[in-house]
């Protein structure tokens, strides 16, 4: 097989009904988690194989099944991010109009009982007891490898927390230290989250390995995690810590050994895992780990079998759903023209370049950055993508160093800021910079340019002043075709009813 890490053990939470119910609740296995390690010390792998699967896949036994109540399809991490972090943004947005999937798209008329804030949170609070039995059990092993798997589920858990800072702001700090609690947690600030999160990747830092299995954690994928949390810090807490994120993301570029992909689309397509440029992805399989929620979504959601080719993209079936924006491709200027390699990966043939109706498929462009096939080869078209997520790639690294260097973070320096964000334009055949075009303007719409559909548009135009307001307005923002204003308390969702129901200690955020 491609890619081997899904290894499937029954390892599933008992009583979880929307993980917002009950954050203690032993495994439910045939064995203790004890007794089966002991039992079987090489089970710890494909325990830890499941707890990164979480962030990609619905359930352990095929697309059809999920580890929560919610559903399989519509519920899985990633699709979580990217209709969070992507539709409700500028770039992308879809038609469907799923029950609360329009709020998102219009980033409008926001509530606590949207089922997709539902789902990520509920997700989030999937991961985060699964890692605390692990850690629990494997304080007290001496098996070998646990500290190393240890360390992993630390940085898993801290994942899963960071999606919970920067989307919902607080929540409940649940660890392997009050697993079992019998009542309701207290409610921990994003001030207490950040901090806890901080400290556990600092910790864990020195005990990852430099090298690592595709797919798993390493020094520098911490390192990644680590420099995405001070970056947006001065949004988080009120601190700037653009010192600290360069520190980190530094050491991803200095030491990591990874290098820029030749060509820019290698880094979505079937074959993806071979790029020297993605620091961490999100594994995906046609075969072996099918899911409605990785990058099926994306591909399959860019795709008509009616209008486009849809297997020269390797895949079998289109949804008609997910669409482009002019406030993304309108950045390369006149596509007709463009010598930006970019700028080619939409479809633009019967599309409409102003999306007048975002409930129109012929509105707007699909993006077909994301493929199912090889790069610059044939594939043969499945139902499922095989091409992995790319959560971290060394040019986000680049471009967030010269973000923190514009800032004003000590220790950088503007000349290598402009290298670094020359290489990543180069290499898409696009125009040199100079150090007096390098400001946040430019930063902004170039993170646009390389990295929209990747999961971090929203965390981007909140971080520089662009998500609420009015001064920067896109396509059905504030539900209307030219944008409109929205209120500041959309920098954060609200927190799902369900999660306040099942919590008399959880608060709702302010205008919710």
């Amino acid at each position: 097989m491609k890619k081997v890490i899904l290894i499937f053990i029954g390892f599933t939470m008992l009583g979880i009904v929307s993980c917002t119910d009950d954050l203690n609740t032993e495994p439910k296995v045939q064995l203790t988690l004890d007794n089966l390690l002991q039992d079987d010390p090489e089970a710890i792998d494909g325990i830890v194989s499941r707890l990164y699967a979480s962030f990609a896949l619905s359930g352990p036994n095929g697309p059809g099944s999920s580890d929560i109540s919610d559903d399989a399809g519509e519920s899985p991490f990633l699709r979580g991010i990217v209709n969070l972090q992507d539709f409700s943004a500028d770039g992308m947005k879809n038609r469907w109009g799923d029950d609360g999937l329009d709020q998102l798209t219009t980033t409008s008329n926001w509530d606590s009982n949207n089922k997709f804030f539902r789902y990520l949170y509920n997700r989030i609070y999937y991961t985060i007891p699964q890692c605390n039995n692990l850690i629990q059990v494997l304080n007290a092993s001496d098996i070998a490898d646990a500290q190393l798997a240890r360390s992993e589920a630390r940085f898993l858990r801290s994942l899963a927390y960071f999606y919970l800072i920067d989307a919902f702001g607080k929540g409940v700090l649940a660890t392997e230290e009050n697993l079992g609690e019998s009542n309701p947690l207290p409610e921990a600030t994003r001030e207490e989250l950040f901090n806890y999160v901080e400290a556990e990747l600092l910790e864990i830092e020195a005990d990852m390995p430099t090298t690592s299995d595709y797919g798993r954690a390493n020094k520098y994928v911490v390192d990644m995690l680590l420099a995405k949390l001070y970056l947006n810090a001065e949004v988080y807490i009120g601190t700037p810590k653009y010192s600290e994120a360069l520190t980190y993301v530094s050491k991803v570029i200095n030491e990591g050994g990874y290098q820029l992909a030749t060509n820019f689309g290698s880094n979505f397509t079937g074959d993806n895992d071979a790029s020297s440029e993605i620091i961490y992805p999100l594994i995906a399989d046609p075969i072996n780990s099918q899911s409605y929620g990785n990058t099926t979504y994306i591909v399959n959601g860019n795709l008509s079998p009616d209008t486009m080719p849809i297997a020269d993209f390797g895949a079998s079936a289109g949804w008609q759903g997910h669409r482009a924006t002019e406030a993304w491709y309108g950045l390369f200027g006149n596509l007709e023209t463009s010598t930006d390699v970019r700028s080619t990966l939409f479809w633009t043939e019967g599309h409409n370049y102003e999306m007048t109706d975002y409930k129109e498929w012929t509105d707007g462009y699909p993006s077909i950055k994301f493929r199912n096939n090889d790069f610059g080869a044939t594939s043969t078209a499945t139902e499922f993508s095989g091409t992995d997520f790319p959560l971290y790639r060394l040019s986000d690294a680049y471009l967030m160093y010269a973000e923190c260097v514009v800032r004003g973070a000590s220790g950088g320096s503007m000349s290598l800021a402009v290298e670094y964000v020359n290489n990543v334009r180069t290499r898409s055949n696009a125009s040199t910079i100079s150090e007096g075009d390098l400001t946040l303007v430019f930063l902004i719409d170039e993170r646009a340019r390389e990295l929209n559909l990747e999961g971090h548009r929203r965390t981007d135009l909140i971080r520089f002043g662009k998500f609420t307001g009015g001064s920067y307005l896109w396509p059905w923002k504030g539900n209307t075709p030219n944008g409109t204003s929205i209120p500041e308390h959309y920098k954060l969702f609200p927190i799902p009813q369900q999660a306040i129901g099942a919590n008399p200690n959880l608060q709702q955020n302010p205008g919710y």
